[in-house]
């Protein structure tokens, strides 16, 4: 183990332990930061949230969701590290950036615990794979993709939202050792990559369930599996990885808040009180559920754990597949 995960994995014991307690007062307006662009379903979870917090004990003013989409993420993290620690300024991200990017990036701009701060879970989402134009008609099945990517391999690609996001080492994770080579093209997000498999540009897309669904039920392509233990409640008709016989690439990713280092545990406090409370509102739920997101909030504590856990998860599986940022 590395130097740097042994560091994460100590400093994530100590705070979830860390008390939070206090009083603090609520900010003016604040801000969010997203690190994929507007439209995406995490990004539809940011505004969501925010139209709650207006108002409440953390904010005044509804939140500004500020989208720093690039290097998968990271942008948005890197800025929330240098942002004021008043609580003034959080950030929403996939559960990757904290727990994933450890494993494949030497040095980060940012330190997942030392910069960061959990609030709260936000929402949980299934990743789908979904194919379009590129790939036949005939193709309606995880299996069914594998054989057309064997006997096309100069067609056998996917996209994802990022290098290094969980949708990349899916996809990866599918290739690996069942005798195909599916080739991973990188996006800036989730919408970039479902509007060229749409276009026919590339053949599939791994990415969250919910950045499909408008498009499928138009008829513009086909959404093969999804990731999850279970069939999504609002997707039913999709079949998951798991019972089509590639139980390994079960998964459900989170999307949490975070605050810079430092602020006050007062603040997180209300911060995470707000939020929880925005989560429990129906009309956050229902805006979650047409974007593929299940609302699931938490305790900083219990986020804490969830990151360790998916840390600890992922490392075997990412020496496996082979993959750093360098290569």
């Amino acid at each position: 183990m590395s130097t740097q995960r042994r560091t994460v994995l100590a400093s994530l014991a100590a705070l979830a332990a860390w008390p939070l307690a206090g009083r603090a007062q609520p900010i003016e307006q604040g801000r969010i930061l997203y690190g994929f662009p507007a439209g995406s379903a995490g990004d539809i979870a940011a505004r969501r949230v925010a139209e709650r917090l207006g108002g409440s004990a953390y904010a005044k003013a509804v939140p500004i969701v500020d989208n720093r989409p690039g290097a998968g993420g990271r942008l948005a993290l890197e800025a929330l590290k240098s942002a004021p620690a008043d609580g003034s300024v959080l950030a929403l991200t996939p559960m990757a950036m904290t727990s994933i990017y450890p494993h494949v990036y030497r040095k980060l701009a940012y330190d997942p615990v030392a910069d960061l701060v959990p609030v709260s879970i936000a929402a949980v989402t299934h990743h789908g794979l979904a194919v379009g134009p590129a790939v036949p008609a005939s193709v309606t099945d995880v299996k069914g993709f594998i054989e057309w990517a064997k006997a096309n391999p100069d067609k056998a690609n996917y996209g994802s939202p990022g290098a290094g996001s969980t949708p990349h080492f899916l996809g990866a994770l599918l290739g690996l050792g069942r005798g195909v080579e599916l080739r991973h093209v990188p996006y800036r997000g989730s919408v970039p990559g479902v509007t060229d498999v749409v276009g026919g540009q590339i053949a599939a897309m791994v990415t969250p369930t919910g950045d499909f669904l408008t498009f499928q039920r138009a008829g513009k392509l086909r959404v093969l599996a999804t990731s999850g233990r279970s069939r999504l409640p609002f997707a039913s008709d999709i079949p998951t990885f798991a019972e089509q016989g590639f139980g390994d690439l079960t998964t459900e990713e989170w999307f949490g808040f975070y605050a810079p280092a430092r602020t006050p545990a007062a603040m997180i406090a209300v911060a995470n009180t707000a939020i929880n409370a925005a989560l429990k509102e129906k009309s956050v739920i229902d805006g979650l559920v047409a974007v593929g997101l299940i609302a699931q909030g938490s305790t900083a504590e219990a986020m804490a754990r969830s990151q360790r856990a998916e840390l600890e998860r992922w490392g075997p599986l990412i020496k496996r597949i082979g993959f750093t940022a360098d290569s």
